[in-house]
């Protein structure tokens, strides 16, 4: 195997020779390279957009078993899932914290006796030792997080689950990929791969129009929503495969309740629906579950989703809200195995990965969910190792992701904020929650708040935004403020534009 990537000339003529070509910079396409990677494979990525544009940073930010699949009988996704939320909670404690549910309970869709072994199930499945708190059930007219609910709730349970920083959770994984030799190209597309004996020859074009050539052993396709367009129209591979691109659209309105609990709605047409503490002052509500046909890279949420989910939370809470409350929203599509059920929201959210052999191998990937990223990469990997003779072992579960060294996450600012008194706290603190042991790369030289640079409001100083292009990949405004910030929710529209001009002047 060879043990470091490749380096990608400009010239067309010139062909670059990697062990492995990733398609596709979300969560899958990421962990894949990462795995990969610190095995000893020289591994190329390419992303058309910006890493984690996509479904990757449209999910509900949640690292969690997936409570409601127990009643689809899917044991072994919630066990998998379940691990892997102990191995999160573990590998990136910067991005990942617990979180506890309040779930009240309503006697007519669900008996209490089946939720309570429900529960059970939760807390047990995962059949090891749980680092979170366990079930149980609670009067919500004794208990604080009764407070906020209408008086005819008197009875929940809580439950254990962790909230994520989804669209950061992606970058570090390229991130990791890269200090691990793999070759993270973003804004740059495939647009033709060819099969011979020896591998894949594949094109790859630049925002600019130029386009480079890389050969690879093997080919993953991790494009998400275009997997099954992406071997029809790129890499000419026929196949049976049939996605369902579900849409699943959130929104955020001012903080509705105190405490850092989440709640867990029950509706009358038998979905869920997440109401979420959000960046301290926010609260995020999701998600819907809609069949779609349109352009997956085009979304916006409709006006009947946004009313669904007033409605749902006007159902629950004595604070009623409205379309006019909607601060942000956002719109993903999932990329699910087509397993004929009617209903979307009982689709599988288990991954497949199918395996085109010969004469090169061809990985491709279906369906999947933010939580099980890693061990779709190391279920990928085992696949892959008898055509990538001499690779590394398993190496991803012990193994901290970029920032995630130290769990002690309120020694770190502490110190931070004691190595540069100068520091704003609550600036010290957001870093250490996004950036972890990586905090002090942004910091630089600097002796005092000036020292940053030009601040562009909600606490983003010029010193996080070079770092952010320096060595996250970031371009565009949306990059830093949507995906490895959720700033936007604290900027004005002249902070923006003060953005987007300090980035144009930096090209």
């Amino acid at each position: 195997m060879t043990s470091t990537s490749a380096t990608i000339a400009n010239p067309a003529s010139s062909t670059a020779r990697f062990d492995m070509l990733v398609v596709g910079g979300g969560i899958n396409g990421t962990a894949i390279a990462r795995d990969a990677a610190g095995r000893g494979v020289s591994v190329c990525l390419c992303e058309a957009d910006d890493l984690a544009a996509h479904a990757s940073s449209a999910s509900t930010k949640l690292i969690h078993g997936g409570l409601r699949y127990l009643e689809q009988f899917a044991f072994g996704l919630v066990h998998e899932a379940l691990v892997e939320r102990e191995v999160m909670l573990r590998t990136a404690p910067h991005l990942v914290r617990p979180l506890r549910f309040v779930l009240p309970h309503e006697p007519h869709l669900r008996p209490a006796w089946q939720i309570r072994a429900g529960l059970f199930l939760y807390d047990h499945l995962d059949l090891g030792r749980r680092t979170l708190s366990g079930s149980g059930r609670i009067g919500l007219d004794q208990h604080a997080a009764g407070n906020p609910l209408q008086d005819h709730y008197r009875t929940g349970f809580v439950y254990s689950d962790a909230q994520v920083q989804d669209a950061r959770l992606t970058v570090l994984n390229a991130l990791d990929a890269e200090m691990h030799g793999a070759r993270i190209l973003t804004r740059t597309r495939c647009t033709h791969a060819e099969r011979s004996d020896d591998g894949w020859t594949a094109d790859l074009q630049r925002a600019d129009g130029r386009t480079t050539r890389v050969h690879a052993k093997t080919l993953i396709n991790a494009t998400g929503p275009r997997a099954t367009r992406f071997l029809d129209t790129v890499a000419h591979v026929p196949h049976q495969h049939q996605l369902r691109l579900i849409k699943g659209s959130h929104i955020v309105v001012p903080k509705l309740y105190p405490g850092d609990h989440a709640y867990t709605f029950q509706l009358p047409d038998r979905r869920i629906v997440f109401a979420i503490p959000y960046e301290h002052d926010w609260t995020l509500i999701g998600t819907t579950d809609i069949e779609y046909h349109g352009d997956p890279f085009a979304l916006a949420i409709d006006d009947d989703e946004v009313t669904y989910l007033c409605a749902a939370i006007n159902c629950y809470f004595k604070r009623s809200i409205s379309p006019a409350d909607v601060h942000w929203s956002y719109s993903g599509v999932r990329p699910l195995v087509d397993d004929r059920k009617a209903r979307a929201s009982e689709i599988t959210r288990g991954y497949q990965l199918e395996l085109d052999a010969g004469p090169a191998p061809l990985l491709s990937v279906f369906g999947g969910k933010v939580t099980t990223a890693r061990h779709l990469a190391e279920d990928a990997m085992a696949r892959l190792r008898p055509h990538l003779p001499g690779i590394g072992e398993s190496w991803t579960r012990d193994h901290a992701l970029p920032g995630g060294e130290r769990r002690d996450l309120d020694t770190c600012v502490d110190e931070l904020c004691r190595a540069h008194p100068w520091l704003v706290p609550e600036v010290a603190t957001r870093w250490i929650r996004s950036y972890g042991t990586r905090s002090e790369r942004i910091l630089g030289s600097a002796r005092s708040m000036a020292d940053l640079g030009p601040h562009f409001g909600g606490g983003l100083h010029a010193a996080e935004v070079d770092y952010l292009c320096r060595e996250e990949w970031a371009r565009e405004v949306d990059d830093i403020i949507w995906r490895r910030s959720k700033l936007g929710l604290r900027m004005t529209p002249g902070n923006v534009e003060q953005l987007a001009g300090y980035l144009a002047a930096l090209t």
